[in-house]
């Protein structure tokens, strides 16, 4: 007799296969010893604790790492870092203490290490190997023993549209073949897996929610406290599995889908390395625009460092006119396991276009094949005809970024504003590969690029200088994200009118070294983050200055700079990475070496305690530093953050808003979640997102039994 199958069971088998193939190719960010090597070294314990507050993030994670063998061995622990992430801390327990590192020139680092190695010393290393990715050498880890090392980088809060996000990245990028193929990996915690979080916001947060991980126990004291807890004991985790009535109305081919989401959750359990996690917040609706600062200075000093972040509240009525849009798409041999979610992706986001709207869809490997012919109307009948020809598309080849978006400029029309989406997780490794190309490329057309960055292993640095040269802007996707409510929810963005030629100017207060995040231009719910020096103290007055289709807008505030401020000392170092950024940004624009900058990244890194292309962190004996003439600046600047950080742990949280009393903007701040202070709006995926994790907990539940699950 047929078997009758359930319908609702059968969509709850069709999300699990669409999940499942979403994430299906992630690999681990872990522990690595040499291929060919009889042992690898296991990672005991891996602590996260992160704390989001007046601004900025700060991530601190402990390692214990366990030599299984009878010969003392040299590990080499790898992680991705996010983007504006800088690493400010390395630490190895030396003989029971912790140590922490000090910031020289690379080679120098390299040598030293080497050194300590070769005399048989404790010793530790952190450098940047490339653009995305930090490598931690300790040696020795002694045979039959456990090292301990902890690694703190800090980083900017993301928030957009009321959304902020965070991203602790695991998952190795999957762009580097070769190194994949060399090492040996273990990226299982076989003890104490645990992820910690404090979200202390000034502005109150009405929900949490962590996509990937539906089981994070989240909780609040009050709406400005929040708690996120991932906790894992890697030798205990469980697998959910289907019981035998939830089996006996499919047929085979979905159990085998079903088992595979089982063998896929414990995966990402957190017993393995290998899938990021993303914590949302949503700030409660109906909040003002606001300029907040934090700023340090020591008592006494002449100079100090503040971080303005500007979120405007501005009336941004949504645009009418008809736009074409080109979706370029990454069809690389590394897009395999994300490729069908970026194909329903693109398919959803074109059915949001207006019927005004006319697009192409243009795909890249190591060739270029456009899918439409010429410009589409977005009408019913093109959009069901893009979607069929999308669903018999599929990964391959290598990746000819440059062809992809060349070809994409070719034929714009100069009377309509246009704009690319540009959607990829690989470094360009086909043809031109420099990034002057590109940014020449794009200076030929007046066309908006907006990049949906995919996965850690992408070329950020390429791809957000290309965003900024066109004056759009990127997202970075993870596969813990939900790459269709990132691509709609940036259509949604560009729907409205954008802040352009913004200028932000402050007198009355002296300052300095102005570093700024955006670039000319400010969509819908963005904020700009501006860091800088400024001397002496009192009263200054704060003007930004944009257009707004074309018109002059000028919004005004007072505000006192403080006399000294210490409970912030962090933001020091976040001024310092964004100068070194803007360094590198330059030598991109100007098209010169970026050596020839070596010098300024060389002494701000060193002054700053930081990690980049030209500087790595070494650790040693308290005497071999005394040895080696290398003062412990770095250990100092770290105990005033903690002593800090305790401090501000220990105290209410605070409102940092400096233009409450003369408020610069009118209107309430966007929201994403439909509504703002001018000007209303569709729901946004985001919101969406933040909602889904709900219905996922709720079907794994019903899938969750004892026992094993019948193939």
């Amino acid at each position: 007799m047929k078997t009758i199958v359930n319908p609702f069971k059968l969509v709850v088998l069709l999300l699990l296969c669409v999940l499942f193939a979403s994430g299906q190719m992630a690999q681990a960010s872990g522990l690595m010893t040499a291929k060919g090597s009889t042992t690898v070294l296991q990672i005991q314990d891996h602590e996260v604790r992160v704390t989001i507050e007046d601004g900025y993030a700060i991530t601190a994670v402990e390692n214990t790492f366990y030599n299984p063998s009878n010969t003392d061995l040299e590990a080499v622990y790898e992680f991705p870092v996010p983007k504006n992430g800088t690493v400010a801390e390395f630490t190895v327990w030396i003989d029971g203490k912790p140590v922490i590192g000090e910031v020289v020139e690379k080679q120098r680092a390299r040598e030293l290490y080497e050194s300590e190695k070769a005399a048989g010393r404790d010793a530790g290393l952190t450098e940047k190997v490339s653009f995305y990715r930090f490598e931690s050498s300790v040696s020795p880890v002694r045979a039959q023993q456990t090292t301990r090392t902890r690694i703190v980088y800090m980083q900017p809060a993301d928030v957009e549209g009321g959304i902020g996000r965070y991203v602790y990245p695991l998952e190795e990028g999957g762009t580097d073949q070769a190194k994949l193929d060399f090492w040996q990996t273990d990226s299982k915690v076989t003890g104490k897996f645990s992820f910690d979080m404090n979200l202390r916001s000034g502005f109150p947060v009405d929900a949490v929610r962590s996509p990937a991980h539906p089981h994070a126990q989240i909780n609040s004291s009050d709406a400005n406290n929040w708690q996120i807890a991932i906790n894992q004991t890697g030798t205990t985790s469980s697998t959910p599995v289907m019981s035998e009535s939830a089996l006996d109305q499919v047929d085979a081919e979905a159990d085998q889908r079903a088992v595979a989401f089982a063998e896929q959750e414990a995966s990402a359990s957190g017993s393995a390395l290998n899938q990021d996690i993303v914590v949302y917040w949503r700030l409660q609706p109906n909040l003002p625009g606001a300029i907040e600062l934090v700023a340090h200075k020591e008592p006494g000093a002449r100079r100090g460092t503040f971080m303005l972040t500007v979120t405007p509240g501005v009336d941004l009525q949504p645009i009418t006119e008809g736009r074409d849009w080109v979706f370029v798409l990454d069809r690389s041999g590394s897009m395999q396991g994300k490729y069908q979610t970026l194909m329903d992706a693109t398919a959803q986001a074109l059915a949001k276009l207006s019927p005004n709207d006319r697009f192409r869809v243009v795909l890249f490997d190591d060739r270029v094949e456009e899918l439409t012919n010429g410009w589409m109307h977005a009408d019913d009948v093109s959009l069901s005809q893009v979607s069929r020809a999308l669903n018999n598309t599929s990964p391959r080849g290598g990746t000819n970024l440059y062809q992809g978006i060349e070809a994409a400029i070719q034929g714009l029309d100069a009377d309509r504003t246009a704009s690319i989406v540009l959607i990829t997780d690989g470094v360009a490794n086909l043809g031109k590969t420099e990034k002057k190309y590109f940014l020449d490329l794009l200076g030929q057309q007046d066309v908006r690029l907006f990049t949906a960055i995919m996965g850690n292993g992408a070329n950020v640095p390429l791809l957000e200088s290309m965003t900024k040269a066109s004056r759009g802007f990127s997202a970075s996707v993870s596969n813990s994200d939900d790459i269709m409510g990132v691509l709609i929810g940036a259509l949604e963005k560009v729907k409205y009118q954008a802040l352009h030629d913004v200028r932000l100017q402050i007198e009355g207060v002296k300052t300095s070294d102005l570093v700024s995040s955006k670039v000319a231009t400010l969509y819908r719910g963005q904020q700009m983050v501006i860091f800088g020096h400024y001397f002496g103290d009192g009263l200054a007055k704060v003007t930004l200055d944009a257009k707004v289709s074309g018109e002059d807008k000028q919004y005004l505030t007072e505000f006192n700079f403080p006399e000294q401020a210490t409970t912030n000392p962090e933001v020091e170092r976040l001024w310092a990475y964004a100068k070194i950024q803007e360094i590198k940004d330059q030598t991109d624009y100007l098209g010169t070496d970026l050596e020839d900058s070596s010098a300024a990244i060389v002494s701000t890194s060193i002054e700053y305690g930081l990690v980049t292309d030209f500087t790595s962190m070494i650790v040693m004996t308290d005497a071999q530093f005394e040895a080696n003439g290398i003062e412990r600046a770095n250990k100092k600047r770290r105990e005033t953050e903690q002593a800090a950080q305790t401090q501000r742990a220990a105290a209410p949280v605070v409102q940092r808003q400096a233009d409450a009393g003369s408020p610069a903007f009118s209107d309430n701040r966007p929201n994403y979640r439909g509504g703002s202070g001018g000007g209303g709006g569709a729901i946004n995926p985001l919101t969406m997102l933040m909602l889904l994790p709900l219905g996922l907990a709720w079907i794994r539940r019903r899938i969750q039994v004892q026992g094993s699950a019948r193939v």
